[in-house]
């Protein structure tokens, strides 16, 4: 049996023709929905979740294709849809504004959301990532070893979903053994979970990454060129990875977001797991904004 988060309950909700997401929902007042990222499930939420479930809605998705989500055959796995999926879900659960937060993946999806819905997302809170078109622009040379798995899932449908689908435990345990500082802050339920989770999406993983080496690019540079930004208050959380890989995670964040505060935390990547307590405070710092 798949851990929970405790004092949530769970629903489905239809947001898409064809995509029913899995949502855990707890708390009451103003609602903030978090998004999470690669390679988990909403679980990565329950220590945040749970403090903010005491003066707030909090409204955990699983991301369309993965967790207990629908997973669309050859569906859209976009950020613009998969955004449009967030904006409906909470319109489905009464709420036409809402605070969003997202990690790695679904900070992807949360920033493509403040971009093409700014009337529905009143704050925004992305941890440890980078626009996508910024993304690309910044991994070169070795140093982009880092982010080989971008590289791998970029590739036509075929070869990726067949070499991840041979050894998927493996696979996807590299990124929840090399990223974290201090492994014992994902249980071995969690770990479970999450292999388990990603174990049954290997497609529809694949097709989210490969869409951010594709249409996702060709809508970040759309709205570069229209000088479309992130006009809510916008708070980012990020490792010290844009001095190791030379470049200014600040100044490339500033010309998206005019209203914003950039932290950098000494923590590994899945910082809500690892650092709860600083994620917390500045989740609560970004909606007193």
């Amino acid at each position: 049996m798949n851990p929970s988060l405790t004092g949530f309950d769970y629903q489905r909700v239809t947001v898409a023709d064809d995509v029913a997401l899995n949502v855990a929902v707890g708390g009451s007042g103003s609602p903030i929905v978090l998004l999470h990222g690669f390679p988990q499930t909403h679980l990565m939420w329950r220590h945040v979740a749970a403090d903010l479930a005491a003066d707030h809605t909090v409204i955990c998705p699983d991301l369309r294709g993965y967790g207990a989500s629908d997973k669309p055959a050859g569906g859209a796995y976009d950020k613009r849809t998969m955004a449009a999926d967030i904006v409906a879900l909470a319109r489905a659960l009464g709420h036409d504004r809402f605070a969003l937060a997202g990690h790695d993946r679904g900070a992807l999806v949360a920033i493509r959301a403040g971009l093409d819905h700014p009337q529905a997302v009143t704050h925004l809170a992305s941890l440890d990532v980078l626009p996508t078109l910024d993304m690309w622009d910044v991994m070169h040379g070795v140093s982009a070893a880092v982010g080989f798995h971008l590289y791998l899932m970029a590739q036509p449908p075929g070869l990726p979903e067949e070499l991840i689908g041979a050894a998927p435990d493996a696979f996807f345990g590299h990124f929840l053994d090399i990223w974290t500082q201090d492994p014992q802050t994902i249980p071995a339920d969690v770990r479970a979970a999450y292999l388990r989770a990603c174990r049954e999406a290997v497609p529809s993983i694949v097709a989210d990454y490969r869409a951010s080496a594709g249409v996702d690019v060709e809508h970040d540079r759309a709205d570069r060129a229209a000088g479309n930004q992130l006009r809510m208050p916008v708070t980012v959380l990020q490792q010290d990875w844009g001095a190791a890989l030379g470049f200014d995670a600040a100044a490339i964040w500033r010309a998206w977001a005019p209203d914003l505060e950039h932290r950098t935390v000494s923590c590994g990547h899945f910082m809500a797991e690892e650092a709860p307590a600083e994620v917390v405070k500045a989740l609560r710092g970004l909606l007193s904004r």
